[in-house]
C-alpha cells in the first residue's frame, strides 16, 4: 500500500508530544515509532538519531514547538 509519508510523519510528530518531556537538558520523547518514520523525522532535523540503546530521542527546538502546534492542531478539544 502506497500512503503519504509526510502526513505520517507529521501525525508521529504531533504524537511524540504525547510522550515528550522536559529535564536540563531539553525535551526527550520515547522512541515507540515506526523507524522508518523515526528515520525521517532524524533526517528532516526534528529529533535527535533514534538508532542507538536509548528508549528516547531527543527533539530539536524546532521538532518540539512543531510538535507541540500539530497536537494542538489535530487533538485539542475546542472550548466553547
Amino acid at each position: 500500500m502506497e500512503f503519504n509519508k509526510d502526513k505520517v510523519d507529521s501525525m508521529t510528530l504531533a504524537l511524540l508530544y504525547l510522550v515528550t518531556t522536559k529535564d536540563k537538558y531539553g525535551y526527550r520523547a520515547w522512541k515507540g515509532f515506526d523507524w522508518d518514520t523515526m528515520d525521517r523525522l532524524y533526517e528532516k532535523g526534528y529529533i535527535s538519531n533514534p538508532k542507538g540503546k536509548a528508549k528516547s530521542v531527543a527533539l530539536t527546538e524546532e521538532g518540539e514547538k512543531l510538535s507541540a502546534r500539530l497536537f494542538k492542531e489535530y487533538f485539542e478539544v475546542p472550548t466553547s
